[in-house]
């Protein structure tokens, strides 16, 4: 099956629900940057994907950082003065700051209030905090919650352990014809939150899924990581690897109701910043493209200067700009299997365009050839297709002279990049187009 063939017979409404239904069966983890919910998350990957689980060890050195010790949670809970338990992380994992130190003691209200975090704008919602370098301890709730309680003394629980242990990431490598790659990121350390980690995970296996069963020219390398520290751990470890790297996506906050949105690489223009623009230009839907910034997602650290590599970001709503970005509120309600398809099917399409990208040059270039003769006027399409693909073939014709690529003409020309490729193949059927390198080796 080809890409575009895949692509065509994607079950949109299908694949959507299938997403969102995998992700609730992933929503309860308590995930964090180490830790067993790290391991059982990637378990779940793994059931969908052939995938290797990596194990770092803490006090690994990797450039300027140093993999931090393991973190686990067994229990958090806070009990009133009247002994029932009013914050319990049974309840959401958001509930207890993450990487908090154990802590088992009594204290009244007044003790425990510089330990308790809340989003008074947002009184309804729990929000979501860590501690990862910093050794405290604490717990979050709604500001409801907080203003309800009566003073007296409380008993808190923090059972967790925080020694020597390891960093648990995933990777999933798709074989192509080259060793040249596509890297694909995903964070996998934030607890349950919806939008904001797990429509990540799920897009990015649901596309290893179903490139599988496609004959690739690039090979592609799935990364399920922490935040930051994942990234940069993977670098360090793969520092000659990287090089291999010729496209790259951080995919983050895929599934909720805003329209896409592509943030740059460093390089600006890099072919996969043009390939996103070009899919999301056709697509028929809002969107918008982002500059790069330092600041963000896992592409900083893709796109840092000692690397450069031409890693952008994919997401709808950008970080920070919904109201329930790291609240209770990013939660499977949020996203929606529509908005996890589109992503999903844009993904695909930018892969397309990637996979097909090529340089050809024509056979004809004299003038132009006389495509009535050899049967090409409509031979491409139904006849509400029919100028479309003849201005199509015109383009590619005119442009394939060894110089310019498919994308380029496609920028250039204004038309879909899948046009401009199905022409392209039926002119070097009839031999008046010939793959730029192949032609110089004879072939």
């Amino acid at each position: 099956m080809s890409l575009a063939e895949l692509r065509a017979s994607l079950e949109a409404a299908r694949a959507g629900r299938e997403m969102h239904d995998w992700m609730a069966e992933m929503f309860p983890i308590g995930r964090s940057i180490t830790g067993d919910g790290v391991r059982e998350t990637l378990a779940l990957v793994k059931r969908q994907i052939p995938l290797a689980v990596h194990e770092v060890p803490s006090g690994t050195r990797v450039f300027d950082w140093t993999v931090p010790r393991e973190w686990n949670l067994r229990e958090a809970w806070v009990k009133g003065p009247d002994g029932r338990r009013v914050i319990d992380v049974r309840d959401s994992s958001l509930h207890v700051l993450g990487y908090s130190v154990p802590v088992h003691a009594r204290m009244p209200l007044a003790a425990l209030r510089p330990h308790l975090f809340t989003l008074p704008a947002q009184p309804g919602l729990i929000p979501w905090r860590t501690s990862y370098y910093a050794e405290r301890w604490g717990f979050c709730l709604s500001e409801d919650r907080l203003r309800a309680l009566p003073d007296g003394e409380y008993e808190v629980r923090i059972d967790a352990t925080l020694a020597d242990g390891s960093l648990t990431y995933g990777e999933c490598v798709l074989e192509g014809d080259t060793g040249d790659e596509v890297l694909l990121s995903a964070h996998v350390c934030h607890p349950s939150l919806a939008n904001d980690n797990l429509s990540g995970i799920a897009l990015l296996t649901f596309l290893a899924r179903a490139l599988g069963g496609v004959r690739l020219r690039y090979s592609y390398r799935f990364l399920f990581i922490p935040g930051t520290i994942g990234s940069i751990t993977w670098l360090a470890l793969n520092e000659a690897r990287a090089a291999r790297v010729k496209h790259g996506l951080v995919v983050a906050c895929v599934g909720d109701a805003g329209h896409s949105t592509y943030k740059q690489s460093r390089r600006g223009d890099a072919v996969i910043d043009r390939a996103v623009a070009h899919v999301l230009r056709h697509s028929g839907a809002p969107y918008q493209v982002l500059p790069f910034a330092p600041y963000g997602y896992d592409e900083r650290q893709f796109c840092s200067p000692g690397f450069d590599l031409p890693v952008g970001c994919f997401m709808r709503t950008p970080h920070g700009r919904f109201p329930e970005y790291h609240t209770s509120g990013d939660d499977l309600a949020f996203v929606t299997p529509e908005a996890l398809a589109d992503s999903l099917a844009k993904a695909l399409a930018v892969v397309e365009v990637l996979e097909g990208d090529r340089t050809f040059v024509s056979l004809n270039p004299k003038c132009e050839p006389q495509l009535g003769r050899r049967g090409l006027y409509r031979m491409i399409g139904g006849p509400a297709d029919a100028g479309r693909n003849e201005m199509a073939m015109l383009w590619t014709l005119n442009l394939s002279d060894g110089r310019h690529s498919l994308l380029d003409i496609a920028e250039r020309s204004g038309q879909p990049f899948a046009t401009l490729a199905r022409a392209a193949g039926v002119l070097v059927e009839h031999g008046l187009l010939a793959e730029a390198g192949r032609r110089e080796a004879g072939e």
